[in-house]
């Protein structure tokens, strides 16, 4: 009989530390194209807007 200890924990942690770099990668993407700045839902005010004048016309 074989002891898997050692693989699956192994496995665990790299797949731990994959999702962890893949999680600070889309972060830090999401820093540089400007997602948490100031004028960051200005998209989100703007679809509302244009929502709300579809129903105003006839």
């Amino acid at each position: 009989m074989r002891d898997y200890t050692y693989p699956s924990i192994i496995f665990a942690y790299v797949f731990f530390a994959i999702l962890a770099g893949l999680a600070v990668f889309f972060f830090a993407r999401t820093l540089r194209q400007g997602y948490w700045g100031k004028d960051s839902e200005d998209v989100k005010f703007k679809m509302l807007e244009d929502d709300d004048t579809d129903r105003r016309l006839p």
